[in-house]
């Protein structure tokens, strides 16, 4: 299947139109990326889509279990014996 493509080159900036699709697409997860960005918040916005996740909440709680496990070791190591 073959899509009709309009390039154009205007002072140095490529420009691709659609024809098949002339309206525009919701990109609403790529538009909150950009507001991400632009305000500086991507870190943020990171840890909660991956918090929102099943696996990325899993590997948190796991990661964080092990840290705490790890310091109560060398606490215990170093002080107690």
């Amino acid at each position: 299947m073959r899509h009709n493509r309009c390039v154009t080159i205007q002072a140095g900036v490529l420009d691709m139109n659609d024809h098949k699709d002339q309206k525009e697409k919701d990109w609403e997860g790529l538009r909150e990326i950009d507001r991400a960005i632009s305000e500086n918040r991507l870190t943020s916005y990171s840890w909660k889509k991956a918090w929102a996740d099943p696996w990325g909440r899993a590997g948190y709680i796991a990661f964080a279990i092990l840290f705490v496990a790890f310091i109560v070791y060398v606490v215990i190591y170093d002080l107690v014996l």
